[in-house]
């Protein structure tokens, strides 16, 4: 531990602040970047004119970083915003209201994992497509070209741990995937309790991944700026939706930088269900 808690009230490991530290460098001196936002920073970072660009990079630069000790898999998730140039061609000076952006304007988001091997899944818009990294080459390869997720999945992903706390739409739901009812077989669990991984296998082999509201948590426990909008941009990219119990999730409009949200995310079947079960209790 680096003996400190960051803006969220949790412990910092040394290497979130290294981490933290080599992406704000690298996106300040690339000379494209505008404002960033960082898990790990209370406020933004506007950065100078001399080295000042057109994008907004919203960000956790190591998500996952409790299973550090444990070996598993962790990584950084990112998410991107454009500013416009004026009439005279000029960008202007990034501010808080133009990083208070519903997730349906972002251009691009994706993450890095880090792992059995270093993938890097990305969508500018257009599709998904997984890159992963060959050492020897010092290059990152496509291995996962326009990544498509199944309609409905037999994985769903939530902290069982939770559930004395849950409301009773999610409640039904874990329960449904537990004990069906039409005659389906019952659905496996998977949850590593790292955000990366677990939406990584996600997109990959289908199914919901869910981090609801609960008693203890009633906005919601995931960031909604570098957690919620970017893994939802993929998700939707790929073929799936993501939900936040009232909405969908890239309509959001965080009120601050640091904001939280519940999320249901995954196949698109899978998610309509959780749809429809809020909309029962409604």
């Amino acid at each position: 531990l680096a003996g400190e808690t960051n803006v969220q009230g949790e412990e910092q490991k040394k290497l979130d602040i290294l981490s933290n530290d080599v992406f704000v460098k690298a996106l300040v001196s690339s000379g494209r970047t505008n404002v960033l936002v960082s898990e790990e920073l209370e406020d933004p970072i506007f950065v100078e004119k001399r080295l000042r660009g057109r994008y907004i990079v919203v960000f956790d630069p190591l998500d996952g970083s409790s299973n550090i000790d444990c070996g598993v898999s962790i990584g950084t998730i990112f998410g991107i915003y454009m500013l416009q140039a004026d009439s005279d061609g000029v960008i202007p000076e990034g501010t808080i209201e133009d990083v208070l952006q519903p997730g349906t304007k972002m251009v691009a988001a994706g993450y890095c994992m880090y792992g059995s091997s270093c993938t890097l899944v990305l969508s500018t818009g257009h599709g998904v497509n997984g890159f992963t990294l060959d050492p020897s080459l010092g290059e990152f390869i496509l291995t996962h070209p326009d990544i498509q997720m199944p309609k409905k999945g037999k994985i769903y992903s939530v902290n069982e741990g939770n559930a004395m706390n849950w409301d009773e739409p999610t409640r039904k739901f874990v329960e449904s995937c537990k004990f069906p009812t039409d005659g389906s077989a019952p659905r496996s669990l998977r949850y590593i309790g790292s955000m990366v991984a677990d939406v990584h296998r996600t997109l990959l082999y289908g199914g919901v991944f869910l981090y609801p509201a609960d008693k203890k948590s009633p906005n919601g426990k995931l960031r909604v700026l570098y957690e919620v909008f970017p893994m939802s941009f993929l998700v939707e990219q790929a073929g799936g939706q993501a939900f936040t119990g009232k909405q969908r999730a890239m309509e959001l409009i965080p009120a601050k930088i640091h904001d939280r949200s519940p999320i249901f995310l995954g196949s698109y079947d899978d998610v309509e269900t959780i749809k429809n079960l809020y909309a029962a209790q409604a």
